[in-house]
C-alpha cells in the first residue's frame, strides 16, 4: 500500500517463511539484529525466528495448511486466510493439478474481514496420490510436491494424524493395482449377503452427437450365481459439472427388477466400496456419484479411461 510517495509492502511471518530457504534465512538474520538492537520484543522475536528457522512451514512455495483429525477422526486439511487473492491462488494451484471443487475440495472466499479457507477433502488427498503416481508431466510434480507436503505437516500433527494422511495417501496410489478378472468379494446389501466374482471389464469414452463426452463402464460378473454384463454410464451434470452415472436393473432378470438392482449395487459395493442410489420407483434406476468412480479407478482395466475422461470433461 502507498501514501503519496511513500510505499509499504505488508505481508506475514507466514507467508515469509513459505518462501525460498534463501530468503528465510536472510529474515532469521535481520530479526536477530533487530533483537539484538533492542528494536523488537524478544517473544516476537522468538515466534518469528521458530517459523523461519524451525520449518513450520515444511516445503518450499507452499503456504501453510492446517492438518489434524475432527472429533469423529476425519482427517481435515484447511489453508485459511483473510486475502481472496491468497484463496483463489490456492484453489488455481489445486485446480492445475487435476483437482476439481465440490468434488475434491471446497472454497469459501473470506467476508467481513474474516478469513476464508480453502479445504481439502478425503477424495482429494487419495486423487492427488493417485496423480503423484499415475499422472503426467507438471500435473504429477505437482501433486508429489503437495502429498509430500501434506504428510510432513501431518507428521509434525503427531502419529495418530500422520497414520491417517498417511492411509488415504496409500489408498489413493492403490488406485489402479487392482484387477477385475478374478475379483472376488462377499458384501452385504440392506441385510443380505451376497456374492461377488468378477470376470473382466471395460472402460470406454463416447461422444454424443451433441459434443458431451460420456463415460461407459462395462463389467463382467457372477453375483449369487447370476452371470451378467453389467453396463453404467458416467456423464457430466449441472452447474458444477458434476460427474454422475446411471444405469437401469433389468426387469427380466432372474427374480426380477428388484433382485437385479440388489445384484448391481452388490457388485458396485464390492468394487468401489459403497453402494450406489437405488430408485426403486423410477424403473429401477441406479445412481452412481463421483466417490463410486474413484472407487474404480482402483482397477487397472478402468484407471486409465476413468482419468482420461475426467481431464476432457473437467471445467
Amino acid at each position: 500500500m502507498g501514501s503519496r510517495d511513500i510505499w509499504y509492502v505488508e505481508t506475514t511471518a507466514d507467508m515469509l517463511a513459505a518462501g525460498r530457504g534463501e530468503l528465510r534465512k536472510a529474515l532469521a538474520e535481520i530479526v536477530k539484529e533487530a533483537l539484538a538492537r533492542g528494536w523488537v520484543d524478544a517473544d516476537k522475536a522468538k515466534r518469528w525466528l521458530e517459523k523461519l528457522e524451525s520449518g513450520r512451514v515444511s516445503m518450499e512455495g507452499w503456504p501453510k495448511y492446517e492438518v489434524g483429525l475432527s472429533s469423529s477422526g476425519s482427517l481435515e486439511v484447511r489453508f485459511a486466510y483473510i486475502s481472496p487473492d491468497s484463496i483463489e491462488r490456492e484453489a488455481q494451484r489445486l485446480r492445475e493439478m487435476g483437482l476439481e471443487e465440490g468434488e475434491h475440495y471446497t472454497v469459501k472466499m473470506p467476508e467481513g474481514g474474516g478469513r476464508g479457507y480453502v479445504s481439502i477433502l478425503k477424495e482429494g488427498l487419495a486423487y492427488a496420490a493417485w496423480l503423484s503416481v499415475y499422472g503426467s508431466g507438471e500435473q504429477q510434480k505437482l501433486a508429489a510436491e503437495f502429498v509430500k507436503y501434506i504428510l510432513q505437516r501431518a507428521k509434525e500433527k503427531g502419529e495418530k494424524v500422520y497414520e491417517k494422511a498417511r492411509e488415504i495417501v496409500e489408498e489413493g496410489k492403490a488406485r489402479g493395482s487392482l484387477k477385475l478378472e478374478g475379483f472376488e468379494k462377499r458384501v452385504e446389501v440392506e441385510g443380505r449377503e451376497h456374492v461377488v466374482k468378477v470376470t473382466g471389464g471395460r472402460a470406454e469414452l463416447e461422444e454424443r452427437q451433441d459434443g458431451r463426452k460420456l463415460l461407459r463402464l462395462t463389467i463382467t460378473a457372477e453375483v449369487d450365481g447370476v452371470r451378467h454384463e453389467y453396463e453404467m454410464t458416467y456423464g457430466r451434470y449441472g452447474r458444477n459439472n458434476t460427474a454422475v452415472g446411471f444405469a437401469v436393473a433389468r426387469a427380466n432378470a432372474p427374480g426380477g427388477r428388484e433382485a437385479d438392482a440388489e445384484r448391481f449395487s452388490a457388485l458396485v459395493k464390492a468394487l468401489t466400496g459403497r453402494e450406489p442410489g437405488v430408485y426403486r420407483m423410477k424403473n429401477g434406476k441406479i445412481k452412481c456419484y463421483r466417490e463410486h468412480l474413484d472407487g474404480f479407478m482402483r482397477f487397472t482395466e478402468l484407471a486409465d479411461a476413468i482419468a482420461r475422461w475426467l481431464e476432457e470433461t473437467s471445467l
